[in-house]
């Protein structure tokens, strides 16, 4: 059970394809009113003790699921009770006898990365030990039957075979890479004459073209980011989020850590909610680990620094502007590391 609060949320749920199996918030059918969801697994259907008042039901297309929700609200206070008021629980259960979680890393290091090495296809073969085998999964599982993956079965490669594999997540991480931050989709450069893509090519919710899977559309856009949702796509101000991505500069360099750069958003940017720039660390695609302890800067912030005509002029470096007064518009940047950067109107 998922229990969603009213306000201006965005979420859903999706399976480890990173299919969405249903849209909650404002894109949903809920419209940001909030309300009680209802997560049933294959194969099962919705218990018939349930009570169906205003339930909404999610059918799950594999066991393992991930649900995903973010407040749109520009106030920090009203955000906070939003996520605070959010509830998951097992069907059946008292919600107050075992209340959600809420866990922070609180100074702690942690990572969202995925594994590599030998750790990426020990994890892989986990997954497929607990999970459902769908359609689309039969010719991948064939091929990772020859890798000693197979579903109730232990994975023990031998050390010839472990070599083969540490070896094959480096060279697929490299392509994953290119085919990411050099994107050669059509359509994906937003501006012809500027270095920002559009970083979600994916049609559909199941990631299917007329005519084929978009393999590549979805290997792009899932290396760097969890989950898809049309909510993520919207050009609708104030209705959901659209994310352009620059991993280069106006030359065409890669964004190096180590340089300087200024970003110009102009006054009135098409945003009803909010707009912020973010930056990432390329190894990671997580947010960048700076001594400054923050990756991003936008209209929420009320220390931003507004030129005379309502623009804004954002400062990526490594060290602070030389004006102090430009110093709530810095991100810090790492030396020895590159980065790329999303702006994101809601």
């Amino acid at each position: 059970m998922i229990e969603l609060p009213a306000g201006p949320t965005a979420g859903g749920v999706s399976d480890f394809w990173q299919r969405e199996i249903g849209v909650m918030g404002e894109m949903g059918p809920d419209q940001g009113q909030g309300g009680r969801y209802l997560v049933v697994p294959p194969g099962q259907d919705v218990p018939l003790d349930s009570d169906t008042d205003g339930l909404r039901v999610l059918r799950s297309t594999g066991i393992n699921i991930m649900f995903g929700f973010r407040t749109l609200d520009p106030d920090p206070e009203r955000a906070r009770a939003l996520v605070e008021a959010v509830r998951l629980y097992a069907y059946g259960s008292d919600p107050e006898a075992e209340p959600t979680r809420l866990v922070s890393p609180q100074g702690r290091p942690w990572s969202g990365d995925q594994p590599r090495g030998l750790a990426y296809w020990e994890r892989l073969h986990g997954i497929y030990q607990s999970e459902v085998v769908d359609e689309r999964d039969r010719f991948f599982l064939a091929m990772l039957k020859q890798l000693g993956i197979e579903k109730g079965k232990p994975f023990t490669p031998d050390e010839r075979l472990t070599g083969i594999l540490e070896r094959a997540t480096a060279t697929g991480e490299l392509m994953a890479q290119a085919n990411c931050f050099a994107k050669r989709f059509d359509g994906s450069r937003y501006w012809p004459d500027r270095q920002w893509d559009l970083v979600l090519m994916l049609d559909r919710s199941d990631q299917r073209a007329e005519h084929h899977d978009q393999l590549l559309e979805r290997a792009a856009w899932f290396y760097e980011a969890v989950s898809f949702s049309a909510a993520m796509k919207s050009q609708t101000p104030g209705l959901g989020q659209a994310y352009l991505a620059s991993y280069t500069d106006a030359d065409g360099q890669w964004l190096d850590g180590a340089r300087t750069y200024t970003l110009h958003v102009p006054a009135d940017p098409p945003a009803k909610l909010f707009w912020s720039a973010t930056v990432y660390d390329i190894a990671t695609r997580c947010l960048i680990d700076n001594p400054q302890q923050r990756g991003d800067r936008g209209s929420r912030d009320s220390e931003l620094r507004y030129n005379d005509d309502g623009s804004v002029d954002l400062h990526f470096g490594p060290e602070p502007p030389a004006d102090p007064a430009d110093e709530a518009n810095w991100i810090q940047t790492l030396p020895g590391k590159h980065w790329f950067s999303y702006i994101s109107p809601a």
